[in-house]
């Protein structure tokens, strides 16, 4: 019996929250996390829209944030930094709830009745802010990283005391990097979740450091504790390039079944020089990959940059087309 659950999640907050703060969210060293203090009520109704659109996981507003990154451009203390980084865990729980009591009457009816909250953990070149989680980050190759995952501690350490329900390490762009946060799951938050999901070249088999994705991804999961790693994947990627990367890490391929983790970004390609993404000629919306990517293992889906909540209305449309064409009903 194939196994249909699957979860819609949406990652690319950016467009949705630019409606809500009425301007431009890119090209800024905190990203969507300088909201947390300035415009908590805007994160707040920029979940609420996603929550609205049919996303069963969402992500807390901290993939570009850090105890360092609000010290340094927020002037925060360290503590002050840390209630920030709860806060963000704080405002997507309060957003259940209100989405929850909103629909109590019909929440059989709905295809998102209990989502989850994913708190966002991306990589030590985010913070960097020079575009490096996608063309190849400095330290990828460094002997000794302990200064990154002194880095990560407290962002993580804030996310799991906070509550969220698993950890997305995400846009990862170094294979040392991912083992070592899920080295530090293990030994600190044994009861923690969580997924990895890449950031690769377009060649179909490469992380951006150049590390095998595959053998990085086995690698993970053979090491990792059992029932820590909830999915592998890639994200913020085009569509079109990630389908390699899944067809890698499939049973067929494997011999072992990984729930896999796909949210590409719209399509568009990130170009580091401008801080912009450039539109393909050849557009593939995410939608039009679901079935395939379904039937391939993956089970977290959504997406990422550039994408909006008409992205996740339509995929989450068609998860469950194929939900109910694979029912032990049917």
């Amino acid at each position: 019996m194939i196994d249909t659950d699957v979860k819609v999640l949406a990652a690319g907050i950016a467009n949705t929250l630019e409606k809500h703060v009425e301007e431009e969210v890119d090209n800024h060293p905190l990203w969507a996390s300088r909201y947390l203090s300035s415009k908590p009520e805007a994160v707040y109704k920029t979940h609420l829209d996603f929550l609205n659109a049919g996303s069963d996981v969402f992500s807390t507003f901290t993939y570009q944030a850090s105890v360092a990154g609000f010290v340094e451009h927020q002037k925060t203390s360290e503590a002050e930094a840390v209630g920030l980084i709860k806060r963000s865990v704080e405002l997507a729980k309060r957003a259940i709830r209100d989405y929850k009591l909103e629909n109590r009457h019909r929440l059989d009816r709905l295809t998102n009745p209990e989502p989850l909250v994913a708190g966002s953990v991306g990589s030590y070149a985010a913070y960097l802010h020079d575009g490096s989680e996608y063309s190849g980050p400095s330290y990828a190759h460094q002997k000794n990283l302990d200064h990154i995952l002194e880095w990560h501690k407290m962002r993580i350490d804030a996310l799991v005391e906070a509550g969220a329900d698993f950890l997305a390490i995400e846009t990862c762009p170094a294979a040392r990097e991912a083992q070592l946060l899920l080295d530090y799951l293990g030994a600190h938050h044994p009861e923690a979740k969580a997924w990895v999901a890449f950031s690769c070249k377009n060649d179909g088999k490469s992380i951006v450091d150049g590390s095998s994705f595959k053998e990085t991804a086995l690698q993970l999961y053979r090491k990792s504790k059992p029932g820590q790693l909830i999915g592998l994947g890639a994200n913020c990627i085009p569509p079109k390039d990630t389908t390699p990367l899944l067809k890698s890490l499939s049973q067929r391929e494997t011999g072992v079944f990984i729930p896999l983790v796909a949210y590409p970004n719209s399509g568009e390609t990130f170009c580091t020089e401008t801080g912009k993404y450039i539109k393909s000629c050849v557009h593939y919306p995410p939608e039009e990959f679901v079935k395939e990517w379904l039937d391939l293992g993956v089970r977290y889906i959504g997406g990422c940059c550039r994408t909006t909540t008409d992205d996740i209305k339509r995929v989450s449309t068609q998860v469950q087309n194929w939900k109910k064409l694979h029912s032990p009903t049917t």
